[in-house]
């Protein structure tokens, strides 16, 4: 228990010391910011099994045994200045930080997806190259009673007579319908700092996207990420509405998505995947090393059951793994080939996925690009039919398996947190499948 000088009183300034779990939850401690020196000082504890914690909060101790199994220990949460963010929707002059997680004895903990994003970088580092990443995060938002009525539905204001008044891709109407919340997002992420681009309306009603700019520092682009995500979340409270990172909400409407554009440059600030209007072998070299190793970590870009209802054919989420030269269509997009904004864009994950581990799994299958020359065969073409014949998986459990089984993920992410995840995720993914969901009775008890 904490003991009365550290309490909070009402509308004290405080700081919050936030660890990013393992489904891109964030947990943490609130402090006075009268006594912030905790923070700084490292004094501030929680208990390692904390960045175990499944969808429910369970720790699985059973599967996992870093919890009572071990006497639940604690570890040190170590604060990245560099985070140090405002936290508009609370009491003037609040504060909010990310943490790694380190055990006691001062190693960061093996389950921290933070300290897991930091290693890779490390291994591009000893290679003197630096990966430049940028995210687009599409969410939706909803009416705020989805807690009683137990399903979402579209703002008010994006509907007629109750139900979604057609579609709203770049409907400068919808914009303005829900210009209140974007106005407080907006604002609230300048005084983030947040490096927040362009807002765009998407397909689903109450559905936006909002660009973050590129970085040079795949930890910090992260940190952005999570960032955007809590804030899209506090502004819609502000407003009695809800923002949702769910991958699929509506079962009719689009699915959202988390898109990564990423770069590399070597020590003199070169972009290296810049083909100077030559075969761009290096590009499509690191384009086969995230196609190889795409099956393997699907589990990472799609984490939860509901996930795999975004994996449609005839939508923008892909369905096959392949490569193409600006198309939307394709698991990996070429928007750019030649001059110093040459990148690769990401299309799989959904908006539902951890930042962190999602940059480590596309940045662990380019480094495998990188120290290969690999082939990803014919590109697909607009206008023109995939190539491929290979497919992402449609299945959560088969996902697991082949995640649990891998060697790429052994080496990217470490056999320790290779087989904790696989536990945690299987566990979901049976009980996903033991649920007799509302279809089934509809559909069979009517009939069978």
């Amino acid at each position: 228990m904490e003991d009365a000088t550290t309490s909070i009183a009402a509308g004290e300034p405080r700081i919050e010391v936030l660890l990013v779990g393992m489904n891109g939850d964030l947990r943490g401690k609130q402090i006075p910011l009268s006594a912030q020196h905790k923070v700084w000082d490292g004094k501030v504890r929680l208990p390692t099994s904390t960045q175990s914690l499944d969808i429910w909060g369970d720790d699985n101790d059973d599967l996992t045994g870093v919890s009572l199994t071990i006497g639940d220990p604690d570890g040190c949460c170590l604060a990245d200045p560099r985070s140090l963010a405002a936290m508009p929707w609370a009491p003037e002059g609040s504060v909010q930080v990310l943490a790694t997680m380190h055990e006691l004895t001062g190693e960061p903990s093996f389950m921290d997806p933070r300290a897991i994003l930091s290693a890779m970088l490390a291994r591009y580092a000893e290679r003197g190259l630096t990966p430049v990443v940028a995210t687009e995060l599409e969410f939706y938002v909803v009416e705020d009673d989805w807690h009683t009525t137990g399903t979402p539905r579209p703002p008010e204001a994006l509907t007629y007579c109750g139900s979604p008044n057609g579609f709203q891709l770049y409907d400068m109407r919808a914009v303005d319908a829900l210009q209140d919340y974007l106005t407080t997002l907006r604002s609230w992420a300048e005084l983030q700092k947040l490096p927040a681009d362009a807002t765009t309306a998407e397909f689903g009603p109450g559905q936006f996207e909002i660009n973050l700019n590129h970085r040079a520092d795949a930890l910090a682009a992260a940190d952005d990420c999570i960032y955007l995500k809590r804030l899209a979340h506090q502004a819609a409270r502000r407003h009695g509405l809800k923002a949702t990172c769910m991958a699929k909400p509506y079962s009719n409407q689009a699915g959202s998505g988390l898109h990564v554009h990423a770069s590399i440059v070597d020590k003199n600030g070169i972009n290296i995947l810049d083909a100077k209007g030559a075969e761009p072998v290096r590009l499509k070299s690191i384009c086969a090393g995230m196609l190889d190793t795409m099956r393997e970590a699907q589990l990472i870009f799609a984490p939860f059951a509901n996930s795999y209802r975004r994996f449609q054919p005839g939508s923008f989420a892909p369905v096959g793994i392949d490569w193409g030269v600006g198309h939307r269509g394709t698991a990996i997009r070429i928007p750019e080939a030649n001059g110093p904004g040459a990148r690769i864009e990401h299309r799989v994950a959904g908006a539902d996925a951890n930042p962190y581990l999602l940059l480590t799994a596309i940045l662990g299958g380019m480094l495998k690009g990188l120290d290969e020359t690999l082939d990803p065969g014919a590109p697909t073409e607009p206008g023109k039919a995939p190539v491929t014949t290979r497919r992402l998986t449609h299945d959560f459990l088969t996902a697991v398996e082949e995640f649990a089984q891998s060697a790429f993920v052994r080496d990217t992410f470490g056999p320790r947190y290779q087989t904790l995840y696989a536990n945690t995720k299987r566990k979901e993914a049976l009980a996903y499948l033991r649920t007799v969901s509302d279809f089934d009775y509809r559909t069979y008890l009517p009939r069978i």
